[in-house]
């Protein structure tokens, strides 16, 4: 692996993170992306796309998007991770390296508001259909309050303390231990 990583530094520059023997992170510029990910596929038999995934950094006004990719022959992890801007949201498509790539996009376009121009049908809905607040998964979508507006409260429903429920349902037979006095105390 650290042939690998060798080999791709020669290209572009990249910090790498070792999590086991198996698995491994890269971080990248956006603007290298796709350059990245094609050495990968095309150079060093990382065929395999296992998912696409992204994180919501609201405070920061950023989205981390991650990449698995895993290789076959060397039973290798590889996670390409890469900043893009939460306002403009945008990344260029990878259907063309891996064509099941588009249902990966299409899901974070929808649950994130990320768009990926050119991707196969990634406008159209995924599971939201009819949707029409901002993209459920972003960090400053409000949930309790999207809850109250669009479900109404169901007669005879209400809000136990867990603690309290708790004593009372499971442990109604529990006995408190007496509180040990200490000379420190007095």
């Amino acid at each position: 692996m650290k042939q690998l990583l060798n080999r791709i530094k020669d290209k572009i520059e990249i910090e790498f993170l070792k999590q086991r023997d198996d698995l491994y992170f890269i971080n990248v510029e956006e603007k290298h992306i796709i350059f990245l990910l094609s050495y990968l596929k095309e150079q060093e038999e990382f065929t395999h796309l296992s998912f696409l995934q992204a994180v919501d950094y609201n405070e920061y006004n950023m989205f981390q998007l991650t990449y698995m990719l895993y290789n076959y022959e060397t039973k290798v992890n590889l996670g390409i991770k890469v900043i893009i801007d939460r306002e403009k949201s945008e990344m260029t498509s990878i259907h063309k390296l891996w064509p099941h790539a588009w249902q990966f996009q299409r899901e974070l376009h929808e649950l994130y508001g990320i768009n990926f121009p050119g991707s196969p049908r990634v406008n159209e809905s995924f599971v939201l259909e009819g949707w029409e607040e901002i993209p459920p998964m972003r960090r400053d979508f409000d949930t309790k309050k999207y809850s109250e507006k669009t479900f109404y409260q169901r007669p005879g429903r209400y809000t136990k303390n867990p603690k309290d429920y708790m004593k009372e349902k499971l442990y109604k037979n529990f006995v408190e231990p007496p509180k040990i006095r200490r000379k420190d105390d007095e």
